[in-house]
């Protein structure tokens, strides 16, 4: 079952989205370290994310925040929630 944000939207991890779709960040669960560290790069609750690609082999996901391009492991984009699920 899919979670749901308070507007009903689906909420998804960021890891699940595939290669062109955008969403916006709902929430990030993780230790404080971690949370801080994706804070700096610019994963903040409300930003909008897109995923450019996907590494092969559980590689990093490529994602794009505004005009900046970051590589995030998948398993840190397991904590990170986005909603509003788009493709384009």
């Amino acid at each position: 079952m899919t979670d749901l944000g308070s507007n009903g939207q689906p909420v998804l991890p960021l890891a699940r989205l595939k290669p062109g779709q955008k969403g916006t960040i709902f929430a990030v669960h993780a230790d404080e370290a971690l949370h801080r560290r994706l804070a700096a790069l610019g994963l903040r609750v409300g930003r909008a994310v897109q995923v450019v690609r996907r590494a092969r082999f559980g590689g990093p996901l490529h994602i794009r925040i505004g005009t900046t391009d970051l590589m995030v492991r998948c398993r840190e984009a397991e904590h990170i929630e986005v909603l509003g699920v788009t493709s384009g």
